[in-house]
Parts: C-alpha cells; structure tokens; sequence
C-alpha cells in the first residue's frame, strides 16, 4: 500500500473506528500467509473422515487450505468478531426436556447476513482509502477464519476447535476482508487453555478425537444441522432436546465469564426461539415453519429435517402426553418425518408403535422407514 507510515496510521484508526461503529467488537490484522501450517492440517482431517459427508470441505481443499490460493493477490487479512454471547447459559435448557434448545447462534438473524454486509461498507471504505482490491469473506466461503484469527491476534483456538477470545469467550462470530494492501499486522494470539478440557469432557457423544480436533462424525450440531438423513440410532438419545445444533462445548468454556460483561454488542435472540415447546415445533407445515424461521439460519434445513429434530427431543422428552404428536406424524409426506415419528412413538408409548406395526409396515413404501419399525430405540 503506497503511502507515508503516518497515513497507515490514521487509516488503521479509521477502520478501526468505522469497525466498532459498525457493531464489530474484535478487530486484528494478519499476513495471508501467516498460517502456512494449515494446508498440511486440512490434508490430515480430510484424510480421517473428520468431515463426515460435508464434501464440499474436499472439493475445495485447495483452495480452503491458503487465502493465496483463494486468491493469489491477497497480502493480508483482516478478520473481525461480533460477540453473541447469549443471556442466559444455554445448557439450562438441556434440563427442560419438553422444549427445544436451539443453538443460540441460531436464535437471531442469519449471521452470514448481519455480517456480510457490515465487511462491505468497512471494505468499500479500505479499498477507497488506499486504492487496494478487497473481497470479503463470512464461513460460506472457502476460508479457514478461525486460525487466521488466531493470527490475527482476536483469541486462540480452544481444545474444541471454536474461537476463544478473552473478552469474549467462545462468543464470536467472524468475518474477514482479504487485501492487496500489505497492512501492519497484529501479533498471534497464544493458546491460553491451559490444563482445562471442560470442553472435551462435556461432549455427550466423545466427538473430539484428541484435544483442538473435531470429528462431524460423531457431532451433535452436525447431525441436527447438516445431515440430510435419519439422525443415526446411537446419536438420538444422546441428542435429548436440541433441536438445531449443540452448545455443550462453547457454553462451558470458563473464558465465557467475561463474554457476559460484554453486553453493548450482544446479538438479541428472538424471544419466540429462546425456550420453543416442542409441542408447538412439531405441528409447523412448511408455511409455518418458513414464517418462524424467516431470516433465520435455520429455514436453510428444510421443514423436514427440523421436524425431524423435533421428534428426536420429542422422543427424549419423557412426556408420554407428546405420543400422540409422534403418532399424528406417521403418515407425513416426508420419509424422514415418518421415520423420526416412529422412533418417538417407541421412546413414549411402545404398546401402542408396536400395536400399529405390522398394519403400517404393510402400507410402507418406504425401506428407511420401514428399518425403524424394524428396529430397536
């Protein structure tokens, strides 16, 4: 980037002045280049099968593995958090097992959306400022934004893979802008977990494989957010309510104590997803379910995975009153929801799946369907 180290100087404090105007609350600075370390880490989680069916993580390996090979003119990086530290402790609601607990991340606007905009106007602003190329970034795209935060001085990666920053805790969404203007950087942040696993130890399904690994294929927030069939039999009843996604992880994370102090920024959740009734989730069609979750990252999955999810709580809900909700989703267009029903009717009142049984494997077309009435819960 042409220009005086004073004029650097008095950009840096415009941006970064601009940044926390816009709602961002963590704001850091790192080489593209800064973590050439990652290709090598990707290469060997992919090689694992740590990514489940998630293909498209393999299909852009390269690309994902290095902002150069992203885009060849980037030089440096600029990676920004809001905080969306929730108010209340997110694991309170495992306790109330008639309602659903989704992700708090979840609980506002899409997040993809409240960011992607506000790293434009401070881009635009970058790009007319210095006359550098500028491209921005949210975790759509193929860019390793938790290690180049890290980089960039924001927090470090925790023992479960998430951000953990100091004001903040595990709270941060993130962006980045990448630049064709060399920037001064910030210093990386060091890794501050320390003896503590809480993280690791608190994981209902033993999803890290070591610590600061993850494997999808034993995730909650995987399962309940990603995969597109039957939640596999030994993940439901450790999935209890949650319904979209799993905060087990972030939500035990000791730095979390300061995120709470942070409140300026904190992204409200919507009341109506805050403690939903189960009861009520079940019985959305697709119009409701789009009118619910309208803006919300969750209408991404589709009616009938997330009622799917719903009957999986349903099922771990104890509430024998909830049966006839599974009951009346026996004959759902979706062989996903007919599925999902049948394993909860077993959970709640497994007299009356099995008095219906034989009668409705008969009907069935469907051999998804058909193996959970042939199955155990």
């Amino acid at each position: 980037m042409a220009g005086t180290a004073d004029q650097t100087v008095r950009l840096l404090a415009e941006l970064q002045a601009r940044a926390k105007a816009l709602g961002f609350d963590a704001f850091g600075i790192a080489r593209a280049d800064a973590r050439p370390d990652l290709p090598a880490k990707l290469h060997h989680a992919l090689a694992q099968g740590w990514h489940a069916d998630m293909e498209w993580m393999a299909e852009t390996e390269e690309r994902r593995g290095s902002p150069t090979a992203l885009w060849s003119e980037a030089k440096s990086v600029i990676v920004l958090g809001v905080n969306y530290a929730p108010a209340e402790n997110p694991l309170d609601l495992l306790e109330q097992r008639t309602v659903g607990a989704i992700s708090a991340y979840a609980r506002n606007r899409d997040y993809h959306d409240l960011i992607k905009g506000r790293l434009k106007e401070l881009a635009g602003l970058l790009a007319q400022r210095s006359g550098a190329d500028v491209k921005v970034f949210v975790d759509t795209a193929p860019l390793m934004e938790k290690p180049l935060a890290e980089a960039a001085g924001l927090g470090w990666q925790g023992k479960h893979s998430v951000l953990v920053s100091r004001p903040f805790g595990s709270w941060l969404f993130l962006g980045a802008i990448l630049t064709s203007a060399e920037l001064p950087i910030n210093a990386p942040h060091p890794e501050n977990c320390g003896s503590c696993r809480k993280c690791l130890d608190i994981c209902p399904t033993d999803a890290f494989p070591a610590p600061f690994r993850l494997d999808a294929r034993k995730c909650l927030a995987y399962y309940s957010v990603e995969h597109k069939g039957p939640i596999p039999r030994e993940f439901r009843r450790p999935m209890g309510n949650r319904i979209y996604g799993c905060d087990d992880c972030l939500a035990v994370c000791p730095w979390n104590k300061f995120a709470a102090q942070s409140r300026e920024a904190r992204l409200r959740s919507r009341p109506e997803l805050e403690s939903p009734a189960l009861a009520d989730l079940v019985d959305l069609d697709d119009a409701g379910f789009r009118a619910l979750f309208s803006g919300s990252p969750i209408k991404r999955i589709g009616q009938a995975r997330f009622v799917r999810n719903v009957l999986i709580g349903i099922g771990n809900s104890g509430d024998e009153a909830l049966a006839l909700k599974a009951e009346q989703r026996l004959d759902n267009a979706s062989p996903l929801v007919r599925g999902a029903a049948i394993w909860a009717l077993r959970r709640l009142d497994p007299e009356r799946a099995e008095a219906l049984r034989l009668d409705r494997m008969g009907r069935e077309r469907d051999s998804s369907v058909n193996a959970e009435w042939d199955g155990t819960v």
